[in-house]
Parts: C-alpha cells; structure tokens; sequence
C-alpha cells in the first residue's frame, strides 16, 4: 500500500498480515461496488471492473467473494455513493507523495490526510502539484520463485503482448504498460499461466529521491503508516527510493 520503490517488496508482501489483507479485500470490494455503479456488472463491457477483479485475483481474493461482490452492488447501485478523491503533497526533505482515496465523507478523509502529512512534518498541497513527476502505468509484478518460465520467454510473452518495458530485480520481474494496453497484457499472461504477485493500474515515479536523514525517514514512514491505517485510502504513490516497504 505504501507506495512503490523500483520493485515490489516481495517478502513483505508474503508476510503481510490477515488484517492488512483485510484491509486490501475492503477496499478492492468498494472499488468493485464503484465499477459496478459507473459501469455495470459485466466485466466483458466494463474495463474500469476487469481491472479491479484483476487486482482482486492478484491479492487472492477468492472468486465466489468477488462475484458476490459484484452480485451485491448490481443490486445495491442506488446505495453506492463512495466517491473518487486525489490529495497531493509533500513529506519531510520535499518527497513526493500522492494519495488516492475512495471515500463517503469528504471532510473526514481530507482532515485525516492532512493530518497525516502534518505528524510527518509534511504538507498537503493544491492538486497537480506532484501529479507531473509521476506517470500513470499499468504495473504487473511476478514472484521469480513462482514462475517457471525463464526470464527472456517471460519478457518476450509480455512485449508480444504489448508491454512497453520489462524489468528484472533480484526476486521478481515487473512488467510496464500503458493504462490502455494494461488489460491485454495482463490477460495474455493469465492465459499462459503466469501467476501474478500483483496487478495494478498505479503511478510510477519518474525520478526517485535517496533520503539519508533518519529524522525524515522516520517522519515519512510515519506519514505512510498513518494512511495505510484509513479505511479511506485506497493507494499511495511517493518517490522515496530507501524506505522499508
């Protein structure tokens, strides 16, 4: 949740704990209920859904919870009224910090958002303030321990699919694409039975920042934990490049 360093934490995440998998599950069935509201239950004509189950299926949500999930808001759309906010700021030494929220109270979530900047000596700014050093990419993660395909037929599957870029860290691969190319690539993946550690539309920095003061790390991961703790936030994007993930 806390953001993205070049690669995906992969031992954190096995790690993660059942309340945090929790907390992922809450938020993956408000945005189903959202998808479902804006754009009906057939994932087929809906792209906005397909790509919420595939996150849903890359956090191991089980299939019967996210067609009951799906079953639920197609019968309940009247009743969804969670909405879509961006905040933009920056953390201690000028890191930059995006949070994405899904919220039914406005003025509780923006209150504790600031707040959180605020116990991390950071500041909530105005909108696209931060938004232009970060792009918007379609992020696929693979555990190597998982995949049984060898890097170069894993590379050349994806950019056949239509990636436009693949890299390789010590114990995992990430996969880029454009926001509209995300969907084929990912399902042309599934197809060949590539299991996936993670799927996601998110924000890539296009530069990352090196903190070496401890006072603004410490501050920083305060601000990241307290946002991970909202049942509002959906995600959050920085560009710090050593924080413990």
């Amino acid at each position: 949740m806390s953001g993205h360093s070049k690669f995906a934490n992969i031992k954190h995440k096995k790690e993660k704990n059942d309340a945090a998998k929790g907390k992922i599950f809450t938020i993956i069935g408000r945005e189903i209920a959202v998808a479902v509201k804006e754009g009906g239950p057939d994932p087929s004509n809906n792209y906005k859904l397909a790509t919420v189950i595939a996150k849903a299926k890359a956090n191991n949500m089980p299939n019967d919870t996210i067609e009951r999930g799906i079953k639920k808001a197609a019968g309940d759309v009247g009743n969804v009224n969670y909405e879509y906010i961006t905040y933009e700021g920056y953390g201690p030494s000028g890191i930059a910090i995006i949070v994405d929220a899904l919220t039914d109270n406005k003025n509780r979530t923006a209150a504790n958002v600031r707040s959180a900047f605020t116990k991390g000596q950071g500041n909530v700014g105005t909108p696209g303030c931060v938004s232009y050093m970060f792009d918007q990419k379609g992020q696929i993660i693979i555990d190597k321990e998982e995949c049984e395909m060898s890097a170069d037929d894993l590379m050349m599957t994806a950019l056949d699919a239509g990636a436009d870029d693949f890299n390789e860290e010590e114990d995992s691969f990430e996969i880029l694409t454009s926001p509209d190319d995300f969907e084929t690539v990912r399902s042309a993946l599934e197809n060949a039975k590539i299991p996936m550690l993670s799927a996601e539309i998110t924000m890539i920095p296009q530069n990352y920042v090196e903190l070496t003061d401890e006072d603004a790390i410490k501050n920083l991961q305060r601000t990241l934990d307290l946002l991970d703790d909202d049942d509002d936030v959906q995600a959050v994007y920085h560009n710090a490049s050593n924080l413990d993930e």
